[in-house]
């Protein structure tokens, strides 16, 4: 601000006249500019002489106001071009009671900020077909769910937990590695009226709508950052997208699932189908790339981890 300064002592006799005002306005935007006037810089000298001004109950010449509003228009058009724009859903979800189609009702309905364009890097924040087929295999299967403690991994716009939290789970732990998709993820839960709860708190215990949003890094989450939590059931949808997080993904999955747990407990009640023992892991994805898919199935067997596709016989029903 040095500059503004020796302007006005030179022009202005120290004071910030109309004269000094227009001096400056003319050396910052008109044709004495020689271009390589910086424009944060000499926005932040208009905003300062405008506020000097009009402390001392002198006059602003239109002219600078005019320009300042000018220039913080043109910078929130630049912060929305450069912002991923978002726009949103409602997604919504048949059930029916009996095999007569025309009878179906719709069961729930989620409401999602969601990426318009997941190819600007914005993938978390985007819609993906696993994330729609675990939602509807949670809700046609909800006593599989019902009064666990389940723990997603990935969980991008968040409509997997509101669909767990939807069929009565005990406890939702949606995690991210991603901050921005962490923000939106919240901001979701919010939408769906669903409370957020901050981890080991107490406040929201006795609130049946509440979900847990956490930051999870696979490459760099400890055993011991994953010691509180002991979930019945993990779930995923698209998460073996890159054979380089794989490692990473199937090390979480073998430290969430071998928990010190008292094994023998049924993960459902006597007679689902889906029936399993201790920790068990639900993973939905499409399979875009076979060798992806291999190295995940590798991996995963390496780790003394079983698989069994459960899709031909969800489909059926």
């Amino acid at each position: 601000m040095q500059v503004f300064y020796l302007v006005c002592r030179k022009a202005g006799g120290g004071s910030i006249t109309p004269h000094v005002q227009n001096f400056l306005l003319e050396n910052c935007t008109g044709t004495n500019v020689d271009g390589r006037q910086n424009f944060t810089y000499t926005t932040t000298i208009f905003k300062r002489i405008i506020s000097e001004v009009e402390l001392s109950s002198s006059t602003v010449i239109d002219g600078l106001y005019e320009e300042f509003a000018q220039r913080m228009l043109s910078k929130a058009k630049d912060s929305l071009l450069n912002k991923t724009d978002h726009i949103y859903k409602e997604i919504s979800f048949l059930s029916s009671t009996n095999d007569d189609v025309s009878s179906r009702l719709i069961s729930v309905v989620a409401r999602l900020s969601c990426s318009s364009n997941m190819l600007e890097g914005d993938t978390g924040c985007s819609l993906w077909p696993s994330s729609l087929f675990l939602s509807e295999f949670i809700l046609s299967y909800p006593e599989i769910f019902s009064t666990k403690c389940c723990f997603e991994l990935g969980s991008g716009v968040g409509l997997v937990g509101i669909c767990l939290n939807y069929v009565g789970a005990s406890k939702v732990i949606l995690t991210d590695g991603d901050t921005s998709t962490l923000t939106n993820m919240k901001e979701n839960m919010e939408l769906n009226n669903l409370c957020i709860e901050q981890e080991h708190s107490e406040v929201l215990k006795e609130s049946k709508n509440k979900v847990e949003c956490k930051y999870l890094s696979w490459e760099h989450v400890s055993e011991s950052d994953l010691w509180g939590y002991q979930p019945d059931i993990v779930l995923g949808a698209d998460i073996m997208y890159d054979p380089v997080c794989v490692p990473h993904l199937v090390r979480v999955l073998s430290m969430l699932l071998r928990r010190n747990r008292s094994q023998g407990e049924n993960n459902g009640k006597s007679g689902d189908e889906f029936q399993t023992e201790g920790p068990v892991a639900y993973i939905a994805t499409v399979v875009r790339n076979a060798e992806t898919f291999n190295c995940f199935a590798k991996a995963a067997a390496d780790a003394k981890l079983s698989a069994i596709n459960i899709a031909s016989r969800s489909m059926r029903n």
